[in-house]
């Protein structure tokens, strides 16, 4: 199996388990309340498709992308969170299908990408494997947050590794968007997986550290959680400052999640 494949085999997983949440929910309980912000079950998956269907354009139709594009361009804090209001006014027997037709469509579309190609974004072109990567992370990420708000307790798989992968390979990413200088320095992550498997990033020898355990880093990087919540420890200014700042995703980063005891 090639590394394209193994990324999509667990994108799949990770989308099948959240398919299997909310398939049988009734339509008020599409409407539940997932974030501070107001996002419902509804705009969560409908998100999740926007986003499908918006990689799956950028693989294979041009002119739809460069559509999109342009209107980010023209409104590039709320653009998103408006197309996403829009698709979760979809009835959820219309808006279930069609998430679940975008995956089938993003995945071909991947699958058809020549070997070498870049895809374009929103950002810096990504291999089909970034891509899939990305998709998984969000999955995963706003599987949580339909998760929590259903009192649903997510199985902690080593698929969390793909998001832990993301989080330490936006170290710079993470500085930039807050207008802050990229430290120059490296930093070894040690993180241990669910299954009890080390992962780790970066040089052995290097002073500055982050170790702990990889699906709290998972939930810290997608900033689903609080720094003190989570079982992650920093050595060296620079290590401790990223832990406090370390975003997965693309974009602006938020508001920063409030520790549990405060929610």
């Amino acid at each position: 199996m090639n590394k394209l494949d193994a990324v999509l085999d667990d994108l799949a997983a990770e989308s099948a388990q959240l398919d299997g949440w909310v398939a049988g929910l009734t339509p008020d309980q599409w409407g539940t309340v997932t974030t501070p912000e107001g996002w419902t079950v509804a705009h969560q998956v409908a998100h999740l498709h926007w986003t499908d269907v918006t990689s799956t354009y950028a693989i294979s139709d041009k002119e739809a992308f460069d559509a999109l594009i342009v209107a980010a361009l023209e409104n590039p804090e709320g653009y998103v969170d408006e197309a996403t209001d829009e698709l979760a006014q979809e009835p959820p027997e219309s808006l279930l299908p069609a998430w679940r037709q975008g995956r089938t469509n993003l995945v071909e579309a991947l699958q058809s990408v020549p070997e070498g190609n870049r895809i374009p974004w929103f950002g810096p072109p990504m291999s089909p494997v970034s891509m899939a990567t990305a998709r998984l992370m969000e999955t995963w990420a706003h599987g949580h947050d339909v998760a929590e708000a259903l009192d649903i307790s997510v199985p902690r798989t080593d698929r969390a590794k793909h998001v832990c992968h993301i989080g330490v390979r936006t170290f710079g990413f993470t500085h930039q968007v807050r207008g802050e200088e990229v430290p120059a320095v490296e930093v070894r992550v040690e993180l241990t997986a669910p299954s009890g498997e080390l992962w780790t990033w970066g040089p052995e020898d290097a002073a500055e550290r982050v170790i702990g355990d990889g699906w709290d880093f998972a939930l810290l990087a997608t900033r689903r959680r609080h720094r003190s919540d989570v079982d992650v420890t920093a050595t060296g200014p620079a290590a401790d400052h990223w832990l406090d700042i370390v975003q997965a995703f693309a974009g602006l980063p938020g508001n920063d999640p409030k520790p549990l005891a405060d929610r």
